[in-house]
């Protein structure tokens, strides 16, 4: 019995050891798996709170590359920009923003402090009213705005021209005009008066668009006139903005302005009458503003590429719809197409290569162009040849960029690019940074070398790649098109939209560094010829002779039509002497209020 007992005793001993051990089994597991949760949650406080970079207010896909900061996926895309004006030592953490009455005009526009059903917190524009000199004039004085152009079809309905006639059946049955490459700060500017969140409270305001047409200013006397002419309305323009009172609450910094052409028009880097385009951008002023280009300086800090304009200004989104759907379907029987001229004066130019290779394969179709009637300048065929072709062929232009490369993507044709200046390190806003997806890149050098086939390397490309690539152009369409002004798209964003929200982004996290306490480099008292080393180190002998290639050739036509027009005329007028002496910032701006005061005069006068 006692044995028994003892057996007993020790079968619930062993028992409860096997239940203890149980319960420190299991309790060890839950403390190893709370150690792990605690260990993971550390990790992860790390990694947000610490290495990651402070979201600011305002930030969005289009803030983020409109500081051309590293959008580019290979090294030799990459703009020069941020490594000549990156911002100072960058702060180890976010700092508490500034939210006191003395900042308040800094934070006062931010969509946190609008009102909770103001949709247009955060994004009101504020549009000067500036002397109808600095743009309707120059409208109402069309002819004067270019020497070979009657500009004056082209600048009006808004700056879209008239419509269009359809001889090759290429467009859909609405929505087409003659659109000039350069009127585009028309269009915007009548984009901008239909602007849902134009605002005359400037206290409000997130930006300040100033609709100045530096442009069409500057196209009046690129060809025989001195420097002097030639700066005089961007001088004025600074000088006026300098005297408003919204100017002072950022200098410059909150506003924005569109000039419709190629940057290098507006950066000439003497006062040499013989040198090419105005000052504008060099301008201490408007150093701290953001312009609006159709091709940008990859090495220069205040101006950023918006598209150029097309023929395609829809009213409604059904009209989009409706164009995507046909460049999906359509039949495309060339595997390749280019649409342009040979440029033998520059000897670093491939066009002359790219067209005789075209000219050697059965699968591309060419459209040669010259300086007299081609049918380069009747936009239905050219818009024809893209809609029948897979590829369209981009060498550079008269510059870097061309206006083909957004009437081939209209077309759903896929671009083939040969310079990364061309689209890549331009059009930040509108493209996608993943160039691959919906474009073609093969190195000038190679085509210069002639040792590469483009029919080959195309036609490497899988049909289930083309496909891909083909659909993504075209979904890119609403945002590389310019609405019609007179209407306005209800669920798609077009170019404009897409850039008033880049610019509105880029201003809000301006003012939030601001707030911040973080240090901003005030370009407007730099060098006027910051970026200019880098240029120069940077830029290749192709790069430069074609930049000024436009000029050379715009400036045999100019000389030619001033003989004719002498000839006729009997006047020996002629082009300003090189030597004729510039005018500093100072003496323009007196000339200018000078005049002012001499116009109000006579219009005191006349109200006598």
């Amino acid at each position: 019995m006692t044995q028994k007992l003892h057996k007993n005793r020790s079968m619930l001993i062993q028992e409860k050891m096997e239940k203890i051990g149980w319960l420190f089994l299991s309790w060890r597991r839950c403390f190893l798996l709370l150690l792990s949760l605690i260990l993971g949650w550390i990790l992860l406080f790390f990694q947000f709170m610490v290495l990651s970079p402070p979201h600011d207010e305002g930030s969005s896909w289009a803030s983020t590359f409109s500081s051309r900061g590293s959008f580019m996926s290979l090294p030799f895309l990459q703009s020069q920009r941020e490594f000549l004006h990156a911002s100072p030592l960058p702060i180890p953490h976010k700092e508490l923003a500034d939210f006191s009455p003395a900042t308040k005009y800094l934070w006062q526009p931010l969509k946190r402090f609008g009102t909770k059903n103001d949709t247009c917190a955060g994004k009101y524009v504020f549009m000067h009213d500036i002397p109808e000199e600095f743009n309707q004039e120059m409208l109402d004085k069309c002819r004067n705005l270019s020497l070979w152009t009657n500009m004056c079809k082209y600048t009006a309905n808004a700056g879209l021209g008239p419509p269009l006639e359809d001889s090759e059946g290429s467009f859909s049955l609405s929505g087409w005009f003659a659109t000039n490459q350069f009127a585009v700060e028309v269009i915007f500017h009548n984009r901008m008066k239909q602007y849902s969140c134009l605002t005359n409270d400037s206290s409000k305001a997130a930006a300040f668009f100033v609709p100045f047409y530096a442009g069409l200013d500057i196209s009046r006397y690129l060809w025989g006139h001195n420097t002097t002419i030639r700066d005089y309305d961007s001088l004025a323009m600074a000088a006026w903005l300098q005297n408003r009172p919204e100017w002072s609450i950022m200098r410059g910094r909150d506003h924005f302005m569109v000039a419709g052409r190629i940057t290098w028009d507006f950066r000439r880097k003497t006062d040499k009458n013989s040198d090419w385009g105005n000052k504008l951008l060099l301008i201490p002023a408007v150093k701290n503003m953001t312009v609006l280009v159709i091709e940008a300086s990859p090495w220069h800090h205040n101006d950023f590429a918006i598209p150029y304009p097309t023929y395609f200004h829809p009213s409604h989104d059904a009209e989009v719809l409706e164009w995507q759907e046909r460049m999906k379907s359509t039949k495309r029987i060339a595997l390749f197409s280019f649409a342009g001229a040979p440029r033998p004066e520059i000897e670093t130019s491939i066009r002359g290569h790219i067209m005789e290779q075209c000219r050697q394969s059965i699968h591309c179709k060419l459209l040669e162009c010259d300086f007299g009637e081609s049918k380069c300048h009747v936009p239905s065929v050219v818009m024809k040849l893209f809609e029948e072709s897979v590829f369209c062929l981009q060498p550079q232009g008269d510059s870097f960029t061309r206006r083909s490369i957004f009437d081939s993507m209209l077309a759903g044709c896929i671009p083939v690019f040969f310079h990364p200046h061309s689209a890549y390190t331009q059009y930040i806003w509108h493209l996608p940074s993943n160039h691959s997806r919906y474009s073609v890149y093969i190195p000038e050098k190679d085509i210069r070398r002639r040792n590469i086939s483009i029919q080959d390397v195309l036609l490497q490309i899988s049909p289930q790649k083309v496909q891909s690539m083909r659909e993504a152009v075209i979904k890119l369409i609403p945002g590389i098109v310019y609405a019609n002004p007179e209407s306005q798209l209800e669920t798609m964003n077009d170019a404009f939209d897409v850039t008033v929200q880049a610019v509105v982004d880029r201003i809000t996290d301006l003012r939030m560094r601001l707030l911040e306490g973080r240090q901003i480099e005030d370009f407007e008292d730099s060098d006027e010829n910051d970026g200019l080393k880098a240029e120069k180190e940077s830029v290749s002998v192709i790069e430069e002779t074609t930049r000024h290639w436009e000029g050379q050739r715009r400036k045999g036509e100019q000389e030619g039509m001033y003989s004719e027009k002498n000839e006729a005329n009997g006047s020996d007028t002629k082009p300003s002497n090189e030597n004729e002496k510039s005018v500093t910032l100072g003496t323009l701006e007196d000339i200018w209020k000078r005049d002012k005061l001499e116009k109000e005069a006579k219009r005191q006068e006349k109200i006598l």
